[in-house]
């Protein structure tokens, strides 16, 4: 056992390191001087004058100096008297299959539902590992998550980071629990699993994800990581990477396809935000640091397949927008870094419409690869293509009708009035528990375009309006050009 040393004056290194006293406190930081050979991420041990122990890691390091992260708080310390072990070693996960999945774990991976620690796997490095970009298989296989709006017009694919963008109040949670009731991928059967990781959230939202995971019988393929609203902010910046340290493990270990949901990605940033300011760092937009891209791009990346591995990692990350805005830096960010966004809209919400998905500035940039024949239909894309610019222009008559007044409009501009109510009441909105399967969606999504004049089908072709437009429309009526009105 190394010496204790009893003053911060004595310059002190290696592996398993023990000091005693701090000098400096800084809300959830502690500085510690004139000590050398300690490593950027380095797992700590905070020991209190009364000998609890406190799970932190090295934040920052120099050559006289290293600033710790105390991850349960530094309320108590006393800074004479504290001890601080450098364990020479990353803060690690043990990780075993058996071992992890229908777990509840603290956001530092430890059991929070009385049963015992991981000890049979291997240590992992929660930071994750480098994977070489030529190694990643592109994702292509498309997910059923039995939502319309996703399926057909924002499809998500395995492999993919696709987030949710909400609002407070928003039923975001509703939506991601329905998804990983529903979620399957059509083109094979292969083993699932769940990965689920809060920062931050209420007591009740990760209960009522608990009873959704047991009422869908997926709660022995699932591993819980909780960091809630009363646990320490700081823990929640590394919440997630334990989380994905252990996704990753399931994946290109055992073969298992792995959804990550994160909610919420807000509260994380707000804890990076705590840490920086108590640093000192120069805030950048909205007081977060300059490396908030970065720092939210080391956690989206661990998304994805690996050439040669069976499973694959997909992220649902959840935030909440402060005021509803899209252009927040968390957002803005976020929607750089991942392949496309869903976004929950608050007036149709007040519609009373679930899920309240605004299609016009959801997107999801891998869609056309995971569609199409042999993967789900080949008039997906044209017919996606459709939807949505028929929606674009319902939105504008909408707007138009408010001025000059819906009796008004050309006959063509009532039927894009029409299309909008039918397209958000039928296509949009559907229950809870309502799980359409892609042909279904498809078909609903055709039965809604019938109602336009056929001069106004530009994005779908002769051949896919003869074979899937009349078949699902009874009251198919052919329009006549001079009807086309104005818009």
């Amino acid at each position: 056992m190394k010496p204790e040393h009893k003053s911060t004056d004595q310059s002190l290194s290696g592996p398993g390191l023990e000091f005693v006293g701090l000098s400096k406190v800084q809300g959830p930081l502690i500085v510690i001087d004139n000590i050398r050979d300690v490593g950027f991420g380095e797992r700590v041990e905070v020991v209190t004058a009364t000998g609890e122990t406190r799970q932190g890691r090295v934040l920052a390091v120099s050559e006289k100096a290293a600033v710790v992260e105390v991850f349960h708080g530094t309320s108590g310390l006393d800074q004479s008297k504290t001890r601080v072990r450098f364990l020479g070693r990353p803060f690690e996960l043990v990780v075993s299959k058996e071992e992890i999945l229908g777990r509840i774990f603290s956001g530092l991976g430890m059991p929070i539902d009385g049963g015992p620690a991981p000890f049979q796997g291997e240590s992992r490095n929660v930071n994750g590992l480098p994977i070489n970009p030529v190694a990643r298989a592109y994702p292509e296989d498309f997910i059923q998550t039995g939502i319309s709006t996703i399926d057909g017009m924002n499809t998500l694919v395995r492999g993919q980071k696709l987030p949710i963008f909400s609002g407070s109040g928003l039923p975001h949670n509703d939506l991601a629990m329905q998804i990983v009731r529903q979620a399957r991928i059509l083109t094979e059967e292969s083993g699932f699993a769940i990965i689920f990781a809060a920062m931050g959230v209420r007591h009740d939202e990760a209960e009522a994800f608990r009873k959704s995971f047991e009422e869908s019988g997926v709660l022995n393929n699932v591993a819980m990581f909780l960091n809630l609203a009363d646990d320490p902010a700081v823990e929640r910046l590394i919440a997630p990477r334990v989380a994905l340290t252990a996704a990753e493990f399931l994946a290109f270990e055992e073969g298992l396809h792995v959804l990550v949901i994160l909610t919420d990605m807000t509260n994380y940033c707000e804890a990076l935000r705590e840490v920086a300011t108590a640093k000192g760092e120069v805030p950048s937009r909205k007081g977060y640091p300059g490396y908030l891209y970065s720092d939210l791009a080391s956690i989206y990346e661990r998304a994805g397949r690996i050439h040669g591995r069976k499973g694959s990692v997909t992220q649902i990350p959840i935030l909440t927008m402060p005021d509803d805005d899209i252009t927040h830096p968390i957002p803005d960010l976020t929607g750089y870094i991942t392949e496309g966004q869903i976004v929950l809209d608050r007036t149709l919400f007040r519609k009373g419409i679930y899920p309240p998905v605004n299609v016009l500035p959801s997107l999801s940039r891998l869609m056309s690869d995971g569609i199409g024949e042999g993967k789900t239909r080949e008039d997906h894309k044209n017919l996606s293509s459709q939807l949505y610019a028929a929606y674009s222009k319902a939105k504008q008559v909408e707007r138009l009708a408010s001025i000059i007044g819906e009796e008004d409009l050309s006959p063509t501009d009532k039927k894009y009035f029409e299309f909008s109510k039918e397209f958000e009441n039928r296509f949009v909105n559907q229950a809870k528990d309502e799980n359409r399967s892609i042909f279904d969606t498809l078909d609903l999504g055709w039965e809604l375009v019938m109602i336009l004049p056929r001069s106004e089908l530009v994005r779908v072709t002769e051949e896919e309006i003869e074979k899937y437009g009349k078949a699902s429309h009874t009251g198919y009526q052919e329009q006549p050009d001079k009807d086309k009105g104005r818009t």
